[in-house]
C-alpha cells in the first residue's frame, strides 16, 4: 500500500512525534492531523496507540476519539486511507482491458497489501479484529473497496469491454471477496497469500459472466482459446 500516507508539514517530522518526540503544530492537532499521525504510526509499527497518539498531538483521548471516533473507527480510516491510493495505483498500471484488465488491477492491489509489511504485522497481531473490519459486508472499509471495484468495472463497461447481465454492485462485491479469500489465506485457511490466484480467479468470474465476451477466442485458464478447447475435444489439432 505504498504512497499512501501523506506529506508530513514542512519543517515538522511527524515520525518524531509519532515515537513521543512532540513537534505537531498547534494548527494541526485536529481531526486532519490526528488522522495523518496514526497512518505515520500504523505504517512505522503496523499498530495504532491511542495513547501515544494523543500524547504526540497533545491532547487527551476524550478529545483524540472526539476526533476519530473509537479505535475500530480510527483504524478502518488508516485502513481506507491507505487501501486508496494502492487500488488507484494498480489501476493505473494496469494493461489489457475488460476482464482482463480488472483481474491484473485486482492481482496488483493483493501483491501490494500482502507484501507490506506494517499491514501483515497488523493482520499477525490482531487477526479477528483484522477481518472483523476489513473483510465483513458491514466493514465500511469493504463497501468502500467494493465502491471502487464497481467504479472500475462500470468504466470498462462503458469503453465497450465488460457486458455482464449480473448486476455489477454484486459483481464487484463478489471480485472483492474473491481477493479476499486470497490476501488473507493463511488467516482463514492456513495457506499461503496468492496474488496469481486472484488474478486467475477473477479473470474466471468475469469472463464466466454472462454476456461478457462471446465463446468464440476467448481465452481460458490455460492460456488456450475456447476454440483451440474445442478442437482437441473433438480429436482436432489446436491452432
Amino acid at each position: 500500500m505504498g504512497g499512501a500516507a501523506s506529506q508530513a508539514p514542512d519543517g515538522v517530522d511527524e515520525t518524531a512525534a509519532v515515537r513521543g518526540g512532540g513537534g505537531i503544530p498547534r494548527g494541526d492537532r485536529n481531526a486532519d492531523g490526528a488522522l495523518r499521525l496514526a497512518r505515520k504510526m500504523f505504517m512505522a509499527e503496523g499498530r495504532i496507540d491511542s495513547q501515544r497518539l494523543a500524547a504526540a498531538l497533545e491532547v487527551d483521548r476524550t478529545t483524540l476519539f472526539r476526533w476519530v471516533g473509537n479505535r475500530d473507527q480510527l483504524l478502518v480510516s488508516v485502513l481506507t486511507a491507505l487501501a486508496d491510493p494502492t487500488l488507484r495505483d494498480a489501476a493505473a498500471s494496469a494493461t489489457g482491458t475488460g476482464p482482463e484488465r480488472i483481474a491484473l488491477v485486482m492481482r496488483t492491489f493483493s501483491q501490494a497489501l500482502i507484501d507490506a509489511p506494517y499491514y501483515r504485522a497488523f493482520l499477525e497481531r490482531e487477526p479477528e479484529r483484522a477481518l472483523r473490519l476489513i473483510t465483513t459486508k458491514a466493514s465500511p472499509l469493504q463497501q468502500h473497496v467494493v465502491a471502487a471495484v464497481q467504479r472500475l468495472l462500470e468504466r470498462e463497461q462503458d469503453r465497450g469491454h465488460l457486458s455482464s447481465s449480473m448486476d455489477l454492485t454484486d459483481l464487484a462485491y463478489i471480485v472483492v471477496r474473491i481477493a479476499e479469500s486470497f490476501i488473507y489465506a493463511d488467516l482463514i485457511t492456513g495457506e499461503e497469500p496468492d496474488p496469481g490466484k486472484v488474478q486467475l480467479a477473477v479473470a474466471a468470474v468475469l469472463y464466466g459472466s454472462p454476456q461478457t465476451q462471446s465463446d468464440a477466442g476467448r481465452p481460458n485458464l490455460a492460456g488456450r482459446s475456447t476454440d483451440d478447447s474445442r478442437r482437441r475435444h473433438h480429436g482436432q489439432p489446436a491452432g
